[in-house]
């Protein structure tokens, strides 16, 4: 029997991965869940295969959390790991050198795109699932996508395009793509950059793309040694860039910034007076180095062992904003919070335009971020329990930005069964919480994909 002491923090506690996949029905439901809440609800993260370990909480092979509600009732949980070409053993690099883009953990990310379902990880392509979690296989737009996805795209509520990048280990190193509301891969767009830096999230507004080309960089000296092959280099400077969203547009203006590193954005758009503020999860040079330590994560034992710390100046991540002025050629910074937060959400429907609110997690519970009025209001979750990523889903013919809820996976210390929280985001009081018959391990992203509404 394997003493668990001596396995790494991402193999064990509430960070350990499920042996199995399971499926259960008719969920026990604690309050009562919403009847409008009608679909799925996805969430994804690492899970290395029994017996397994592959070096860094980042890269085992990824596993779909899936749960349906409906009448308000809970129908079903299943978890599935998505079968991509690394989860059968293919190499991500070939004997020839070059790039396999299917044979990645697919780990990080679930969306849905023109009534398509994928699964995301930054170093290659999307996997096509299905909403009860069957892998259909790898998607590339009919041929149209030749490089890596982000796992983090951002759809624009007005037009529904969908606009992405890939990054690459060799020239290009970024290249955008824009995707229209019906699925088509529109076009594609080299963007120059000195360097592969892990570029993991971007922003955008109205009028303009956010880049973020920080200080981790790809150092090839670390493949092959088990986990992700990439540090902090001082030498490579920090800066944000502005680039038209005008079809064609390749020019960036770039605006140097104090050295830091990004793993999450929360929004961005342009004000009244045409400034661009984004806002976003900072990480220092120090508090990047601590949580990177032991798993290289945003909410790794590391991270979220510094985010207990009492002193919130020592924070390993903190909302900070941006403001850009174009035409004044300069960026000022300052910090919105002082408390640990990561995995920043909003009100996708204010995604490129001003919000109010900003919903984050931290060891404490999920918290509520008031922009406006500079506040912060916490769910502290009990006992041995720990929030995942709060995606907030708006209740229809909402007039406020917070009207709706939150919706989150969470992890038991001891690795227990595990609950969908519901929360009104209004209050951040407790709606319903689901109890699942089987562990959840802590994960990365998700969201909620609702049944189509049909009008007479």
């Amino acid at each position: 029997m394997t003493d668990e002491t001596t396995l790494p923090p991402y193999l064990r506690g509430r960070f350990a991965p499920v042996p199995e996949e399971h499926s259960a029905a008719d969920l026990t439901v604690r309050g009562s869940l919403p009847p409008e809440l009608d679909g799925h609800y996805l969430r994804n993260g690492p899970n290395p295969l029994p017996g397994e370990d592959n070096g860094h909480w980042f890269t085992g092979p990824g596993m779909l959390h899936g749960i349906r509600l409906r009448n308000g009732r809970a129908e079903w949980y299943r978890n599935r790991w998505v079968r991509t070409r690394e989860l059968d053993g293919h190499p991500f690099i070939r004997e020839d050198f070059t790039i396999d883009l299917a044979a990645t953990p697919a780990n990080t990310h679930v969306i849905r795109h023109a009534d398509t379902v994928l699964a995301l990880s930054e170093v290659g392509l999307p996997y096509w699932v299905t909403p009860s979690l069957e892998t259909v296989g790898p998607y590339d737009f009919k041929g149209r996508l030749a490089t890596a996805m982000t796992a983090h795209p951002k759809q624009d509520p007005a037009t529904g395009e969908l606009h992405l990048y890939g990054t690459g280990f060799t020239p290009p190193y970024l290249t955008y793509h824009r995707v229209t509301a019906e699925g088509l891969l529109l076009d594609s767009r080299r963007i120059d950059v000195p360097g592969p830096t892990m570029m993991h999230d971007f922003a955008i507004t109205e009028r303009h793309i956010i880049w973020m080309d920080l200080p981790v960089v790809l150092d090839p000296a670390l493949a092959g040694r088990g986990g992700v092959p990439y540090r902090w280099d001082d030498g490579y400077g920090a800066r944000l860039g502005v680039m038209s969203r005008t079809p064609g547009s390749t020019d960036v203006w770039w605006y140097d910034i104090d050295p830091c590193y990004v793993f999450h954005v929360g929004n961005a758009y342009e004000d009244a007076q045409g400034l661009i503020v984004l806002d976003a999860v900072r990480y220092d040079r120090a508090g990047f180095h601590r949580t990177w330590s032991e798993t290289g994560g945003p909410t790794s034992p590391s991270g979220l062992a510094a985010a207990r710390e009492p002193n919130h100046s020592q924070a390993a991540a903190v909302l900070h904003r941006w403001t850009l002025d174009q035409a004044a050629g300069r960026v000022t910074e300052s910090r919105l919070d002082d408390h640990p937060a990561e995995f920043p959400t909003h009100n996708q429907t204010r995604t490129g335009r001003r919000n109010r609110y900003l919903y984050t997690v931290s060891s404490d519970g999920i918290a509520k971020h008031d922009l406006t009025h500079h506040t912060r209001h916490v769910y502290e979750t009990p006992g041995n329990r720990h929030a995942g990523e709060a995606v907030f889903v708006p209740a229809a013919d909402a007039t406020g930005e917070d009207e709706g809820w939150l919706l989150s996976l969470v992890s038991m210390d001891d690795g227990t069964a595990g609950e969908l929280l519901v929360l009104d985001a209004a209050e951040l009081s407790v709606q319903a919480v689901v109890e699942l018959s089987y562990p959840v391990p802590a994960g990365f992203h998700g969201s909620w994909l609702p049944e189509p509404v049909h009008r007479p």
